[in-house]
């Protein structure tokens, strides 16, 4: 049947990315008020469209949220190569981000500030799923995104690579002052435990500075915060 997706603007980035076949389409009579902007960008080829109750949406995207459409589609496409330093100068990394919420909207971010890459890794990690897609608000369909098999393992190839990484971290150089050489990777910890040990020692820890020292940013707004800082003090955006 494919990858389940729901929410217009999950559907119509997917329709606008064409990385990947949309091959069903599940929608209301009436139809939801974006209905017009998803005809629009409709492929070529058939793609089934079947109207159904607003509770059988529900059922099938497992919540309330799917604002009238849910379709399904080919899986996602994920880079199959590690980046290129000359090519892909600005990355991301995401070292363990459990809440999917939070994966999507650090992707929304990601997107929005000109990240270049994301590494997310398979261990311990959100999957890219339809509730994540709709967080980033469909904005992950245009991203590169490459996996991982671990932190660790990740962060080596980029070393090696020649990226310079900097690591969110709470004893680090303050993220204001900081200076970000190019090629650069971002890494953002988990929300509970932070980036893996072995991975912030090999890279250059960056802080957020903060009221106290007993608080702490929620991960997606601290990724936000930090690329947008990266974007701007290099003049990408």
């Amino acid at each position: 049947m494919g990858e389940l997706i729901y929410g217009v603007h999950p559907i119509i980035e997917l329709l606008k990315a064409k990385k990947r076949k949309l091959l069903a389409l599940y929608t209301t009579r009436p139809a939801p008020k974006a209905w017009d902007q998803i005809q629009e960008l409709m492929p070529k080829y058939p793609v089934a469209v079947n109207i159904v109750s607003k509770e059988a949406l529900t059922n099938m995207a497992g919540t309330s949220d799917h604002q009238g459409v849910v379709g399904y589609a080919a899986p996602f496409v994920y880079r199959s190569k590690p980046f290129d330093p000359q090519r892909h100068t600005f990355l991301l990394m995401l070292d363990g981000i459990q809440d999917i919420r939070n994966l999507g909207a650090i992707l929304r971010s990601a997107y929005c500030t000109g990240v270049q890459g994301v590494i997310i890794t398979k261990r311990n990690s959100a999957s890219l799923t339809a509730p994540a897609l709709k967080a980033s608000a469909g904005l992950a369909e245009h991203l590169d995104i490459y996996l991982a098999n671990s932190a660790q393992s990740g962060a080596q190839e980029l070393v090696a690579a020649g990226y310079t990484l900097y690591v969110a971290a709470f004893k680090g150089e303050a993220a204001s002052q900081a200076t970000f050489k190019n090629p650069l990777c971002m890494v953002i910890g988990s929300e509970g435990l932070g980036v893996t040990p072995s991975v912030i020692k090999m890279g250059t820890q960056i802080t957020l500075e903060q009221r106290s020292p007993d608080i702490s940013y929620n991960a997606s707004v601290a990724a936000g915060i930090l690329l947008y800082m990266i974007s701007t003090k290099q003049g990408r955006i």
